[in-house]
């Protein structure tokens, strides 16, 4: 199981919730709900013109969802964390590996060398 799947498992229910709600208000569907509604709501003429009532929704509504969205970015970020992590251990691991690789290629080279001053020191 890599970082990711481990990641999306450990998810709670308020965060697949908050994760849904913002992909959702991300969308072009919750733009025209809106535009409908707002349309709607005033063609039908629901209340008078301040829009008090309308108002009043719209604020807690933004309330909540910007309380989900942040929610869900602060999410993201831990997530972003783990994967800073785990691209920087892997980094580390591939810098290991390479030093290691280049000592071996080294050794091998001063082998050949040796072995050929040998053969050089035999011939008459």
């Amino acid at each position: 199981m890599n970082w990711h799947q481990k990641h999306r498992i450990e998810r709670t229910f308020g965060d697949r919730f908050a994760d849904m709600v913002a992909s959702f208000v991300g969308s072009w569907s919750f733009a025209i709900i809106h535009i409908v509604w707002f349309v709607g709501w005033i063609a039908l003429d629901i209340e008078a013109f301040p829009y008090s009532f309308l108002t009043m929704i719209v604020s807690l509504e933004a309330i909540f969802l910007t309380t989900f969205v942040m929610m869900s970015q602060n999410r993201q970020a831990e997530r972003d964390r783990a994967q800073a992590e785990a691209d920087y251990e892997t980094n580390v691991q591939a810098k290991e590996e390479i030093e290691d690789l280049q000592r071996r290629l080294a050794r091998i080279e001063d082998e050949k060398l040796e072995k050929i001053l040998k053969i050089l020191e035999e011939r008459p």
